[in-house]
């Protein structure tokens, strides 16, 4: 992990007077393009300690708009299969991760989602959509990370693990996934979490 590069950016280029807690819409303020514009690589091992600077994550939501149900996964709570101590074991809906030097120079951001999906998942995508973006300084994964919250469709009814560091899935409800993150004896992660209003507007508007 120490040796790997990932892209960061500065906090001061990437909020200026458009500071936010929680979620905000994609076409409210295009923070894409402000990371675009002044982002570098860092050792991540540097990144994770670095408060002056955030880590671009895609996040992306499974959504089968047929049957109306999400991919639910719990990550690994084992060192070896998921060595993020601090959300070990969390329950999530957002596939992704950080985005690397060498990931495709001309997007990087959106090949790195691609790379990650395709390592993490296998199910049959369909069309895709940045809802906007996620921000959560109340803890310190979160004061070095921002989201970017994509929803990907799907025909498929399964969505198959790939990777180790997802400990169990499932394809659940809408009302499951939330009953999920009102249940406190469920760690759900906050970014799940904030992912919830958002993904409601966006199921409600479905056909």
């Amino acid at each position: 992990m120490k040796n790997r590069l990932i892209m960061v950016v500065p906090k001061d280029n990437l909020f200026g007077d458009d500071y936010f807690q929680g979620f905000r819409l994609a076409n409210e303020v295009d923070y894409e393009n402000r990371i675009k514009a002044s982002f570098s690589y860092m050792e991540r091992i540097l990144a994770e300690e670095d408060e002056k600077h955030k880590q671009p994550i895609g996040y992306a939501i499974i959504l089968n708009p047929r049957t109306k149900k999400i991919f639910v996964y719990q990550k690994s709570k084992q060192d070896k299969q998921y060595p993020e101590k601090r959300l070990q074991g969390n329950f999530s809906i957002g596939v992704g991760g950080h985005i690397e030097q060498y990931d495709d120079k001309t997007d990087p951001i959106r090949s790195s989602l691609i790379r990650e999906i395709s390592e993490e998942i296998e199910f049959v995508p369909g069309k895709s959509k940045l809802l906007g973006y996620i921000n959560d300084d109340s803890n310190a994964v979160g004061r070095v990370h921002i989201g970017m919250l994509y929803l990907i469709e799907t025909s498929s009814e399964i969505v198959f693990p790939k990777d180790a560091e997802i400990a169990a899935s499932q394809m659940k409800t809408l009302e499951e996934f939330e009953a999920m993150c009102n249940d406190p004896q469920i760690k759900v992660e906050n970014w799940s979490i904030i992912a919830l209003e958002p993904l409601k507007k966006y199921m409600s508007e479905l056909p």
